[in-house]
């Protein structure tokens, strides 16, 4: 696996791992590519880093976008991160995130955020983040929606 920089050539297979991500709705789909295609566009300006994980020399199997928080003091923020639902338990997802947290680290963050959805949906998720260290700081009830409450994951760095 070699994890790398995201290229234009890698969008088809990122948008392609988005939209087979059960849990990610079409119109979080679309804020996600956004946020590529501002990458994409101006690596150096937009305020973002891609990175995804590369398999057999081919394959994209996943990606994480993460950046600097606005208006912080080396506080980033993971924004993004996906899996190849078919190839989820084989390392990828912490690969991804060891690599944004080791990027971070490299620019002086010494504080890095994640947040995520409190449904059953994200259980795995929330697993996830807690067994690479992460602190599940606050919960705010219903911030999504009804029911969807987020959930709020530091490291410190």
């Amino acid at each position: 696996m070699e994890i790398r920089p995201m290229l234009r050539r890698d969008k088809p297979a990122v948008m392609r791992i988005l939209k087979a991500t059960p849990e990610f709705k079409p119109s979080e789909v679309v804020i996600a590519e956004e946020l590529l295609d501002s990458y994409l566009n101006s690596p150096t300006d937009s305020g973002y880093y891609v990175l995804v994980a590369e398999v057999d020399s081919a394959a994209v199997a996943g990606y994480v976008c993460y950046g600097p928080t606005p208006l912080t003091e080396t506080t980033w923020d993971i924004y993004w991160m996906a899996v190849d639902p078919e190839l989820k338990g084989r390392g990828i997802g912490n690969a991804l995130l060891s690599a944004a947290e080791e990027q971070i680290r490299t620019r002086h963050g010494r504080l890095a955020v994640i947040e995520t959805s409190g449904t059953p949906q994200y259980e795995k998720t929330r697993h996830f983040y807690f067994a690479r260290g992460w602190e599940k700081i606050c919960q705010i009830a219903d911030f999504y929606a009804p029911g969807d409450d987020q959930v709020l994951f530091i490291k410190r760095l």
